[in-house]
């Protein structure tokens, strides 16, 4: 198969080529290296990835951008089988401070992508990288229990995708990724193209260059080997499910050979939830050091538990989980002490 890749040089875009590349498919990974400029960050970071990429036989590289006409011709070229879309602006701070950038890459730059594979590879199958973040306030809906280290929910296991995304507040960051959801459903509604949305909780995993406001799981892996003093904006004890990359990459694998345009909510579900309170605790056992924590408001729109509800997509496609939680923050772990002089 030929599969593009936007956005391949992040971090689920770069599991993602890796996958299939060594599988034997020609695999064009399209990405403008944005993402430390994007963050304010002054190191590289999907740099790392964009070069680790270089060294893999089947990947081609174009630097390029997803809201560019030229840049996604070229990509795309004479067709695709498969276009999996991570490229996207992930911070949902950020978003609240660009928001008319924020539109551009995740509503626009969706749209735009779909265009150009209906008008010159209107057979490609199509996969969006949505977030949970779609469901915005919404989620507070369902009653919680306030335990030691966590909250939880009161009466169900995980959130499902009948739960309404409308009539509530999300943040620019899941506007804009609202749209490109809706625009991928759409495109599969009205031109027939295959598209499978995926409302993705919280992705981890090696190769993850986690800042404050984005990739929280990556930021106290760092945070806490380099004995910096950790934000906790809230109480601690909010809780996500965490799934390991390569797991989420092979639900892609299966809906790209037998799946039907649709919409998934993927996470590592109910057996694979920590809190912020749980994983500090955790790394503080492993790393064997303590952070300092700053307690700050809020953020808007932070959900205090979410959870999916995988019931779904392991029907539908005969996916599970396989890397538990604890065994995935080790594997991060150990990646980021091998490569901890990229973060001084």
């Amino acid at each position: 198969m030929r599969i593009l890749v936007t956005g391949g040089a992040g971090m689920v875009g770069s599991h993602c080529a890796e996958y299939f590349a060594r599988r034997g498919n020609k695999v064009i990974v399209l990405d403008n290296l944005m993402r430390s400029k994007l963050f304010g960050y002054d190191k590289e970071s999907v740099e790392y990835n964009w070069k680790y990429l270089a060294n893999i036989e089947n990947v081609i590289r174009i630097k390029g951008d997803v809201r560019d006409d030229k840049d996604l011709d070229k990509a795309i070229g004479d067709g695709v089988d498969v276009c999996i879309h991570t490229a996207g602006q992930p911070g949902v701070p950020l978003s609240m401070r660009i928001p008319k950038e924020d539109f551009s890459i995740n509503a626009y730059g969706t749209l735009n992508v779909l265009e150009h594979l209906r008008q010159k590879s209107d057979n490609s199958v199509v996969i969006y990288t949505s977030t949970n973040k779609t469901y915005g306030e919404n989620v507070d809906r369902y009653e919680l229990i306030e335990d030691k280290t966590r909250y939880r929910f009161k009466n169900v296991r995980g959130v499902p995708e009948a739960l309404p995304i409308d009539k509530t507040g999300h943040t620019p960051y899941g506007c804009s990724k609202y749209v490109g959801d809706l625009y991928a459903q759409e495109y599969a509604h009205l031109y027939g193209m295959k598209t499978g949305v995926f409302r993705m909780s919280c992705i981890y995993a090696t190769r993850q260059f986690g800042f404050e406001s984005q990739g929280w799981v990556s930021h106290f892996v760092i945070s806490t080997l380099l004995n910096r003093p950790i934000t906790v904006f809230g109480d601690g004890k909010q809780v996500r499910d965490l799934l390991y990359v390569t797991d989420l990459v092979k639900a892609f694998d299966l809906f790209i050979q037998k799946g039907k345009s649709d919409v998934f909510n993927i996470g590592g579900g109910p057996e694979n939830t920590i809190s912020l309170f749980e994983l500090l605790e955790y790394l503080e056992k492993e790393i064997g050091k303590k952070s300092k924590i700053i307690y700050e408001d809020w953020r808007p729109s932070d959900q205090k538990v979410y959870i999916s509800d995988i019931t779904k997509v392991c029907k539908m496609l005969g996916w599970k989980p396989q890397i538990s939680s604890s065994v995935g923050i080790n594997k991060l772990i150990e990646w980021t002490r091998k490569n901890i002089k990229m973060f001084k």
